[in-house]
């Protein structure tokens, strides 16, 4: 399925070339997306300034079939948000990027419940395998870390982050490996389908999703998470720390619950690294 490029994106990439009047009507609806999607030709040339001929003519200059195509990509277009379209206030300076990630862990550290952190540990705890599911950004990197923070705990886990590989994997999993999916939106259908088939198989499914979304709805055990976005798009979303949060204390409830396995574990990798670099005993086992 070929994807369209966004009618905006249309408009500035040919804005060059258009006639002089058809730029006029270029900077009315990129200065006003959402008026310009609503007005009918008449009002659109009125405001322009210009003809309704010229509005036509414009359609077509941006690859549009006629004037009510362009209105319909208009439309389109401001379904992902005025703050994509519009220049946002500008933020600058580093504190604000700490103090988002700060306000992102404080909410995330609400909803943690620790009746399901214990379950979650058990279930894990107790699987032959730990398929560890994240597909695009944050969520890639998150179930690589689930992936980090357990092998070295002596738990067999891999993770996968390709489309088609986790629909494999789903499909030969069974009732005594567990799966942990994660996605910052629940909504993402690759991650959800995997999770569908994985249950077909009898596979117990974590997920670290929003509450309420697709995903979280076919789970076995959700471990809520939620994102709070602002309209300042430039600034990257600070949700992916509270799904690494979570890896951690997960992480910690399968260490402490289980002690002297741990601490095997971490002697023998802190053994193994020490013999291979120099510095201080302090160092990150591994990170």
């Amino acid at each position: 399925m070929s994807v369209e490029i966004d009618i905006i994106s249309q408009i500035t990439e040919r804005y060059s070339a258009l006639r002089d009047a058809e730029k006029k009507v270029a900077d009315l609806i990129t200065d006003d997306v959402s008026s310009a999607a609503n007005a009918s030709i008449t009002e659109l040339a009125e405001q322009a300034s210009v003809s309704e001929a010229t509005i036509t003519r414009f359609a077509k200059a941006v690859g549009c079939k006629n004037v009510r195509d362009l209105k319909i990509k208009l439309a389109q277009s401001l379904a992902v948000g005025q703050r994509f379209i519009i220049e946002p206030p500008v933020q600058t300076g580093h504190q604000g990027i700490y103090e988002s990630i700060k306000q992102a862990l404080d909410i995330n550290r609400a909803l943690i419940n620790e009746s399901d952190i214990s379950k979650a540990a058990e279930l894990l705890h107790s699987a032959r395998q730990i398929i560890a599911i994240g597909v695009g950004g944050g969520s890639t990197i998150t179930s690589q870390e689930l992936q980090h923070r357990l092998f070295r705990l002596g738990y067999p886990v891999v993770s996968y982050n390709d489309g088609l590989l986790t629909r494999m994997v789903a499909a030969t999993a069974d009732a005594n490996d567990v799966m942990v999916v994660i996605s910052a939106t629940g909504h993402t259908p690759i991650v959800v389908e995997t999770a569908e088939t994985a249950k077909q198989y009898g596979v117990p499914v974590i997920a670290i999703t929003p509450s309420g979304s697709p995903l979280a709805n076919l789970s076995d055990l959700v471990l809520p998470i939620v994102h709070k976005e602002t309209d300042f798009i430039y600034k990257p979303s600070a949700s992916r720390y509270a799904m690494l949060a979570l890896v951690d204390v997960i992480a910690m409830e399968l260490a402490v619950n289980h002690k002297r396995r741990s601490r095997d574990r971490l002697r023998r990798l802190k053994l193994a690294l020490d013999t291979h670099r120099t510095g201080s005993d302090r160092q990150p086992l591994g990170d």
